[in-house]
């Protein structure tokens, strides 16, 4: 048998009671027989990973007694498993097929819920306090087996019961849960009006100073803030969150979106990978960050399962994903063209458009870097940026060198003098991200060749320390190769021929059709270069070694294996160069762009420039619209096309002879001008149409603003933040204009019932 004792809580302890820095007392059962120290300490589980599906839960009565009405209320806090999206699966009973019916969650919404794993029925309530009533508790139907009888709907009334059934009996319990000022605890520590009145003045300063920490000094918050109790400050915080994205869950309700996902690693070398939704509310476009997720395994099953788990929790189904993004350029390429494939294969109607804002030489780049000789020229690259640009000294010495090269070309007259002419040049540094960087930085490094070699000449003489000067001889011998040409001129080709079509794409004056005809012409660009280029390169390369006095290969010659240089390979140089290399980097190019921008991307993008308004919606065209309803065929019934052909015309006309209309420079114009004056009520497959278009990404930065903040929030001096403490702080930083309009009372009614508290607010 146990009794109770009461014992002093320390100020590490998490009840609320700590945040006045008065010392509390707490109830805690204590073993007779063996009164170890230990067994005052209940056992650690993170609410915040307790599993989602009913049919993976332990039993109430294996969690440690401590810990019971934390799990029971985090349950209650979530509501019932409901996913209401989900493709029902059909099982043969008698010689007809049933299934789960979703309206079943508006008859019975406050403990229905649904197994997608074992595809049964299970009831919350029962679930949460049947190991109270012992052999009371009624069959384990709906508990621990599930009910899937889909024929016998009357079992689910049968189960309520009458008013005394063990059912009514949990769900009176479950209230009374979250009633707290009914609690045992808060009756044995009876509250005044004054100790009722001091602790919400202590509550709410707790929260105004983690707004002001959140919201004024984000940068500085978890080093300066010492607000008594750690886990009172991360409770806080949390709540914040939950009040910022709750506003966001009930815009998006059971509408469609569109998925946003990029993976980076934080400070302490976690894979952190963000996820933001893109969705329209009242005729406006917003893209909001959800979720800061540490995923362990890259592995597109693990990112799907890890999005699912977030989408389960925020009551979202992929069902209504109409749209996802993926930075084409990062070290997950693979596994994200993978996820994209998982969710296509659930969701044919969550179509993948490049995102436009992205740069395309990254992606070129990125692509090339699969060819051996792509990859370590490159990989010099980047040295050289490390040796060159590591030091003012170096960088003197290139500008001296440009400047004297100017200055005997003056003398000689060959070049001209004038305003804009003849700038100061540096090398750019690579960057993965950073638009032109590359393309930049190969061109300064052609024009300034044999001042690069004069510094690395310098550095192996003069250098600081040995490893540069073994780096700097590295460097000299490779770029005096025919290799480093050849692959030097190659790369500024092919980042030349994209690099006007990421001007465009990034350009937000230019319309949906002139970025398709961008991407033909740059398609058909490297098509001509396949076919014809290699002689027009090799004629460069030539040009370029015999200007810098480097060796230039013989191309009759029999071609040398670098790595076994004794084995015959049979073919010559020219063989190699241009079969080997050649063709084959332009092949991985063509094939990434037909990945990327295939032809139901373009078709999809050409069936959107027709709602375009511009210049008195010249673009509109039934046909195209028509055709592109049939790319959502989950969101348009067969009768609902019917219906449109004929709201087609009556649209058109109206929206031309009205002048709040005339001056609309794209759909997201259109769509709120709809909402304004209220044609979207008239014209609703129209506003469904423009809404579906409107989701489709087109930029990841709001992605890139994520990973900044996250940046700021868990630095070099604070690297020990955990992940949910981190998500939380994450959602309010990034978000703030949300955080903004959270009210205190929202934040302390949440924090009151994330756990049992023995101080109440009245």
């Amino acid at each position: 048998m146990q009794r109770f004792l009461k014992r002093k809580a320390s100020t590490s302890g998490s009840d609320i009671g700590d945040i006045g820095g008065e010392p509390s007392t707490e109830i805690v059962p204590l073993n007779v027989s063996q009164p170890s120290s230990t067994q005052l300490i209940p056992i650690e589980v993170d609410l915040n990973d307790l599993p989602w599906d009913p049919s993976e839960r332990k039993r109430i009565s294996e969690y440690h007694p401590n810990l019971r009405d934390e799990v029971r209320r985090k349950y209650l806090i979530r509501g019932p498993c409901q996913p209401r999206d989900h493709d029902f699966p059909r099982k043969m009973i008698g010689k007809n097929g049933r299934r789960f019916c979703p309206t079943w969650f508006d008859r019975f919404d406050n403990w229905l819920e649904y197994s997608v794993k074992a595809d049964r029925a299970f009831c919350l309530c029962c679930y949460l306090f049947r190991d109270q009533f012992g052999k009371q508790g009624g069959s384990d139907a709906f508990v621990t087996d599930g009910f899937n009888s889909w024929n016998k709907t009357e079992r689910l009334g049968l189960h309520v019961g009458n008013f005394n059934s063990f059912h009514n009996r949990a769900l009176q319990k479950c209230e009374d849960l979250m009633r707290q000022d009914q609690s045992i605890v808060v009756a044995f520590h009876r509250q005044s009006d004054v100790v009722n009145n001091e602790y919400r003045v202590r509550l709410k300063a707790s929260v105004d100073a983690a707004r002001y920490l959140l919201n004024d000094d984000l940068e500085n918050a978890l080093r300066d803030s010492q607000m008594v109790v750690p886990s009172i400050q991360k409770d806080i915080v949390n709540c914040f969150a939950q009040v910022v994205l709750k506003p966001v869950l009930e815009e998006i309700g059971d509408d469609v979106f569109s998925l946003l996902v990029d993976e980076s690693h934080d400070i302490s070398r976690k894979n952190q990978m963000v996820v933001v939704l893109r969705y329209v509310t009242s005729g406006i476009v917003k893209e909001r960050f959800v979720g800061l997720l540490h995923v362990m395994g890259t592995n597109a099953s693990s990112l799907k399962s890890a999005i699912e788990s977030l989408f389960v929790e925020y009551g979202l189904s992929l069902k209504k994903v109409r749209g996802q993004s993926y930075d084409g350029a990062t070290n997950m390429r693979r596994e994200f063209n993978g996820l994209k494939a998982l969710i296509l294969r659930e969701n044919n109607a969550a179509y993948y458009v490049y995102c436009f804002a992205h740069q395309l030489q990254s992606v070129v780049v990125a692509v090339a870097k699969e060819h051996l000789g792509v990859g370590n020229f490159f990989d010099m690259m980047a040295i050289l940026m490390n040796v060159v640009c590591s030091s003012c000294k170096q960088t003197d010495v290139i500008r001296e060198n440009l400047k004297e090269k100017v200055q005997k070309a003056f003398g000689s007259g060959e070049v001209e003098s004038g305003s804009g002419l003849n700038q100061e040049l540096s090398i750019v540094r690579l960057g993965d991200t950073r638009l032109g960087s590359r393309y930049k930085t190969l061109l300064c490094l052609v024009d300034l060749f044999p001042s690069v070699v004069d510094v690395l000449e310098y550095v192996e003489e003069a250098g600081d320390d040995t490893f540069s000067q073994r780096q700097a001889n590295a460097l000299q011998i490779y770029f005096k190769s025919f290799d480093f040409v050849f692959y030097l001129h190659l790369m500024l080709h092919l980042l030349g021929i994209t690099d006007l079509l990421s001007q465009a794409l990034e350009s937000k004056d230019d319309d949906i059709l002139n970025v398709i005809s961008s991407v033909k012409s740059t398609k058909q660009q490297l098509q001509k270069f396949r076919v014809n280029g290699f002689y027009s390169l090799l004629k460069k390369v030539s040009s370029f070694c015999e200007k810098h006095d480097i060796e230039m290969l013989n191309m009759d010659e029999a071609y040398v294996n670098p790595r076994n240089r004794r084995q015959k390979t049979n073919i010559t140089n020219q063989h190699y160069y241009e079969f080997d290399c050649f063709n084959t980097i332009v092949d991985i190019q063509i094939q990434e762009f037909d990945g990327i921008f295939n032809d139901s991307s373009f078709e999809l993008l050409t069936c959107m420039a027709a709602l375009n308004p511009r210049d008195s919606f010249c673009a509109f065209d039934p046909s195209k619209l028509l055709r592109l309803t049939e790319f959502y065929p989950d969101d348009f019934s067969s009768v609902e096309i019917m219906t449109f052909k004929h709201e087609l015309n009556h649209y058109i006309d109206n929206v031309q002879q009205d002048q709040r209309f005339a001056y609309l420079k794209g759909i997201s114009d259109l769509a709120r001008v709809m909402v304004e004056t209220r044609k979207h009520f008239t014209f609703t497959l129209i506003y469904r149409l423009l809404k579906l278009a409107l989701v489709l990404p087109v930029a990841t930065a709001t992605i890139e603003r994520c990973f900044y903040s996250m940046k700021l929030v868990k630095s070099e001096l604070r690297n020990r933040i955990g992940d949910g403490f981190l998500n939380d702080c994450g959602i309010c930083a990034i978000q703030k204009e949300q955080l903004a309009k959270v009210t205190d009372e929202d934040v302390m009614h949440r924090f009151q019932q994330m756990k049992s508290r023995r101080e109440q607010l009245m």
